[in-house]
C-alpha cells in the first residue's frame, strides 16, 4: 500500500488516521504541494492522478491487480470495505448515514472552501491581499463547524466521538479541519462539543501517529 501524502494537506491526513485505526501498513510517498509549481501539477503525478491532488492511494494487493483510488471519502470507504475490522461505520444505517452526513459536511462543504487551490486562486487572478483571504478562510471555515458544534450537540450519537465512543469515519475528517483552523487562527471558543471530540481523539495514537508534524515530508 503506498500513499501519495503532503503533511499538511488535510484530505491526506484522514486517510492517514483511518490506516493507523485500522493497523493496516503502508508507504508514504511524499508530494510538495508549493515546491516546483506544485508536485501535484507535475505531468508524472497527474498521470497518477488526473485531478492532480492528494491523496493518492496505491494498493498492489487488490484483488483485480494494482488499483489507484483518489478522493480521500472513496478511500475511507474503500479500506472499510476491505479491511472491515475495527469499523469505521456502525451497524446500522441510520447511524451509518449520521456518520457519513458529519464526514461530508466537512469534506464538501467546509473544506473545499479552503482548499488551496482556491486559496491560490483568489490571490494570484483575483488579486485578494492575504488578511482578505485568511478573513475568507476563518469565515467558511468558522461558519461550517458551527454548524457542525449545533448537529452534534443536539444529537444524542455523539459520546467522546462524534459517534459513541469509538472512532469513525466522522472523526477522520474532523481532526485535520480543526488542526487547519487552529493553524489559521480561527475562532473556536463557542465549538465545546466539536473540540472536546477533537482533544479525544488527540488522545489515541492513531491520530497522533497521523498528525502533519509526525510525517516524514514535515517541515518546521
Amino acid at each position: 500500500m503506498k500513499l501519495y501524502s503532503y503533511f499538511r494537506s488535510s484530505a491526506s491526513y484522514r486517510v492517514r488516521i483511518a490506516l493507523n485505526l485500522k493497523g493496516m501498513s503502508y508507504d508514504t510517498v511524499p508530494v510538495h504541494l508549493l515546491k516546483h509549481g506544485g508536485e501535484q501539477l507535475s505531468q508524472m503525478y497527474r498521470t497518477l492522478n488526473s485531478d492532480g491532488l492528494v491523496p493518492t492511494m496505491v494498493d498492489d494487493d487488490a484483488v483485480d491487480g494494482q488499483a489507484v483510488l483518489t478522493q480521500s471519502l472513496a478511500i475511507l470507504e474503500y479500506l472499510e470495505e476491505i479491511h472491515p475490522a475495527p469499523a469505521l461505520l456502525p451497524p446500522a444505517a441510520l447511524d451509518r448515514a449520521f456518520v457519513r452526513s458529519i464526514a461530508l459536511s466537512i469534506a464538501c462543504d467546509i473544506h473545499p472552501l479552503n482548499n488551496l487551490r482556491v486559496l491560490r486562486y483568489l490571490v494570484h487572478e483575483l488579486k485578494v491581499d492575504e488578511n482578505a483571504k485568511n478573513a475568507w478562510y476563518r469565515h467558511w471555515c468558522e461558519s461550517g463547524l458551527a454548524a457542525l458544534e449545533v448537529t452534534l450537540a443536539r444529537d444524542g450519537r455523539p459520546g467522546k466521538f462524534c459517534f459513541g465512543d469509538t472512532p469513525t469515519l466522522a472523526d477522520c475528517c474532523l481532526v485535520p479541519q480543526i488542526f487547519n483552523a487552529q493553524r489559521l487562527k480561527c475562532n473556536l471558543s463557542a465549538m465545546p462539543t466539536v473540540m472536546a471530540i477533537y482533544q479525544n481523539c488527540q488522545q489515541l495514537d492513531a491520530f497522533i501517529k497521523a498528525a502533519p508534524e509526525n510525517q516524514p515530508d514535515a517541515e518546521a
